[in-house]
């Protein structure tokens, strides 16, 4: 298993336009390509001072999927036109993790 991570930060006052651009339009529109391989996505919020932060947490079964996700440059971050008009900045690449170990009740 693969993590693929992701970092994004918009203004306090695009925080939940841009939360529910994800969650509406952008997730919907990446599990209705059929990536095989592609397991899930979460989202992470931290909201603080000028700046709220937002990371996305991709899991894929092989560095195939994620390059039937992002491309040949897999490291290139997708981040559409209606996403990049509410961020105030982002990672321009996503890290990539193998996933050595998962422990716990329902891992």
């Amino acid at each position: 298993m693969i993590a693929r991570i992701w970092h994004g930060w918009t203004t306090p006052q695009n925080a939940d336009p841009y939360e529910t651009l994800l969650r509406h339009e952008i997730f919907p529109g990446i599990l209705g390509r059929g990536i095989a391989g592609f397991r899930r996505i979460e989202l992470f919020r931290a909201d603080g001072g000028d700046e709220t932060e937002f990371i996305t947490v991709m899991w894929f079964d092989s560095m195939a999927a994620i390059e039937a996700f992002a491309g040949a440059d897999h490291e290139t971050a997708v981040v559409p036109p209606k996403a990049r008009a509410l961020l105030k900045r982002f990672d321009s690449r996503s890290r990539h993790y193998e996933v050595r170990e998962t422990r716990g009740v329902n891992p």
